[in-house]
């Protein structure tokens, strides 16, 4: 979570005829319950990756991100209160889930954890910002605002393509490790759906059908390439 958002993933790519999901909808208090649990996920993620980083600027650029990912989680903690829920209580459920996909994408590298914060939150992001596009206004308000970008994108990209241009073995491993993350994201976003009934069907609501999510993650494998582009990983 915390994504690098691309400017493509605000767009609405549902069908703009649909009326918005309401607000009291059930799945609503999942989505920003799931989020939540990834914000903290990313924030203890990118806390402890920056160790990896050879220069302070690297430390710093992670330090900031992950701070960026807590004030995330404070905007989800606050829609969750508004609506009587305990955020504990509803992360509950998704702890175990998000921690098997970082544990399945544990960084060896520092090169590693840069190409991860990049492409690998923007895959979450993209699935989450189509879906807003059809959630009630204020929904959509607070769950774009979870996942706003986090920034230090420009110092990412830098630290990449300056590798990969100058080392083709490099370049090979980061596309191999890009690759992972998609599917490792895409697998474990099937699971999630797969046991909480309710988001599910928030999800397939607002795609409009089951046709509509293969489509959505066709998207989002075409959204992920482009930034592995930007990385110089094509």
């Amino acid at each position: 979570m915390g994504a690098e958002t691309s400017p493509s993933a605000a767009e609405p790519r549902l069908s703009p005829s649909a009326a918005p999901l309401p607000a009291d909808h059930p799945g609503v208090l999942e989505l920003f319950s799931v989020l939540a649990s990834g914000e903290i996920a990313a924030f203890y993620r990118l806390a402890d990756e920056a160790k990896f980083s050879p220069s302070l600027q690297g430390k710093v650029a992670f330090a900031q991100m992950a701070a960026s990912e807590m004030r995330h989680f404070e905007i989800l903690r606050t829609a969750l209160e508004e609506r009587g829920v305990d955020i504990y209580t509803a992360m509950a459920p998704y702890h175990q889930v998000l921690d098997a996909y970082h544990d399945s994408t544990t960084p060896s590298t520092w090169l590693e954890s840069l190409v991860k914060a990049y492409v690998g939150d923007g895959i979450a992001a993209d699935f989450y910002c189509e879906i807003a596009d059809m959630l009630d206004p204020q929904v959509a308000t607070v769950v774009r605002g979870a996942l706003a970008e986090t920034g230090h994108s420009k110092f990412v990209v830098q630290e990449v393509r300056s590798v990969v241009e100058r080392s083709s073995t490099q370049k090979d491993r980061l596309m191999l490790w890009g690759r992972r993350l998609l599917g490792e994201a895409i697998t474990q976003a099937q699971y999630v759906l797969a046991q909480r009934e309710e988001l599910a069907e928030l999800v397939i609501l607002a795609s409009g059908d089951l046709s509509n999510i293969a489509a959505l993650i066709d998207r989002m494998q075409v959204e992920h390439a482009k930034r592995m582009a930007v990385l110089g990983l094509h």
